[in-house]
């Protein structure tokens, strides 16, 4: 009797972040996880990594037992484990551990260090705490809505860049470092962002008027992908007002938090 009123009781703080002691436990671990990332940055820098190699392998070993410990109470107490290993996050929390261990038998590299850094991951669940479920649903639900469009856009900014980098190719020519299509249209990438690390730079002067004609669109294309998201978060607002229907009368505009109905008073 005594062990499902446990498993219960794990449950309760390690999946349900609504409880007191659900929230304290979000809490830490999100101290754990930003503290394990931050250790696993401070590593890739040689000059701690040589003064202070030995604290940074003892922490990160206490924050793997403890991610290892959290893992192992999740499988425990989940009603459905080999479904919560096969999710998503499920995943993800193995593989804030695996790494480690890995390590321990194959000669530790800058690979077991990107993968360490997935743990950042894990935030995402913590955040997944009640009060933030709505405003998560809402962002969701613009960025579905607006895939269509976004791809539209991504398609037409792929087609500009390839046609804009092939006539640079033709214009500037291998001399001036354009000596491919492909390296013509990653410079037509890097301009159009507006990014512009300056290893390829036009020479020629039908080139430089090119490449203004280039940077002059990349500001107005940016905006496009902004204003698109930013419409359907609206809609998606609009929608949650009114989406409440009165089972009474069908009056369908009502506020999100509305209790009776603005028509006959009806109970929502």
């Amino acid at each position: 009797m005594n062990e499902p009123n446990l498993k219960e009781r794990l449950y309760t703080i390690i999946f349900e972040a609504d409880t007191p002691s659900g929230k304290l436990f979000d809490v830490l671990l999100f101290v754990a996880i930003l503290a394990s990332v931050l250790l696993t940055m401070l590593s890739s820098v040689h000059s701690i990594q040589d003064s202070h190699g030995t604290l940074l392998f003892t922490l990160n070993m206490a924050f793997t037992l403890l991610f290892t410990i959290e893992y192992g109470l999740r499988l425990y107490c989940s009603p459905q484990r080999a479904r919560y290993a096969r999710s998503f996050f499920g995943v993800v929390d193995l593989l804030a551990v695996l790494p480690f261990y890995l390590s321990l038998f194959i000669p530790s590299t800058r690979f077991f260090d990107v993968i360490k850094v997935l743990r950042m991951l894990r935030i995402f669940r913590v955040l997944k705490m009640a009060q933030y479920v709505g405003e998560a649903d809402l962002l969701m639900n613009a960025l579905t809505a607006s895939r269509r469009k976004i791809g539209i856009f991504v398609v037409a900014v792929l087609s500009i860049v390839v046609i804009l980098g092939s006539l640079m190719y033709v214009i500037e020519g291998e001399a001036n470092g354009f000596t491919s299509i492909p390296r013509s249209v990653y410079w037509a990438i890097v301009t159009l962002t507006t990014v512009g690390y300056g290893d390829i730079s036009p020479q020629t002067p039908v080139g430089q008027a090119l490449a203004a004609m280039i940077m002059i669109i990349g500001y107005s294309i940016i905006a496009v992908p902004t204003g698109i998201i930013t419409a359907e978060i609206g809609l998606s607002i609009a929608h949650q007002k009114t989406a409440r229907t009165c089972s009474a009368c069908g009056h369908t505009q009502h506020d999100a938090d509305a209790i009776y109905c603005k028509q006959c008073g009806a109970s929502l």
